[in-house]
């Protein structure tokens, strides 16, 4: 079946790499760019599911296709609602299962996007003083510059000072930008604490 998948995969130019357990896979588990893992459900030593719950407690986010005979089905689904992306009954059609290993493997690369997206914009939210991030909040909550200074007992220059540093530092254009920035990252809570310099 291993040797099989390979030459699969290897057919439409998708290199893989076989294990010859669970075990093997996870001593060996090196996070080398975008891929998917393909496994059985019923292995000798660690099954497909002690596998998914080891790659779970160690944060291994990596998209999981099981392989299943018929009588496994409701142990598949089991896996798939502990984060399995699929999985496939055996004997399988080779098309059906090139078209779930590239789907995982879009799926990894939206996530890996994601995350890169994360991390950029946590530090952009990092370079604001904890004054700015105060104006940021209430800009974002729709408060205009007089409002603001009068939140927080500054002058509408301060506020207009703070509010060209925040739209810098976040590399906004404009406040619908900050809007939008503010929905996908900014920690609840934030900003309502003292006044800070």
């Amino acid at each position: 079946m291993r040797e099989s998948l390979v030459w699969l995969l290897g057919s439409v130019g998708l290199r893989a790499i076989p294990f010859a357990s669970a075990a093997a896979f996870l001593d060996s588990y090196e996070d080398s760019g975008c891929c998917c893992l393909v496994s059985d459900v019923r292995m000798p030593g660690m099954s497909g599911l002690e596998l998914q719950k080891a790659l779970n407690a160690r944060g291994i986010k990596l998209p999981l296709i099981l392989m299943t005979a018929f009588g496994d089905v409701s142990t598949a689904v089991t896996a798939m609602k502990a984060g399995a992306v699929d999985f496939i009954e055996k004997p399988f059609n080779n098309q059906n299962m090139l078209d779930l290993i590239n789907a995982a493997l879009q799926s990894d690369v939206a996530r890996r996007k994601s995350k890169a997206a994360e991390v950029e914009n946590a530090q952009l939210l990092a370079r604001l003083t904890p004054q700015e991030h105060r104006v940021f909040e209430r800009v974002a909550a729709g408060l205009s510059n007089r409002e603001i200074g009068s939140e927080m007992d500054i002058s509408i220059k301060t506020v207009e000072v703070h509010r060209a540093r925040v739209m810098r530092k976040l590399e906004a254009n404009s406040v619908a930008e900050l809007v939008r920035f503010h929905m996908h990252n900014a920690p609840s809570g934030e900003g309502d604490g003292g006044e800070g310099t």
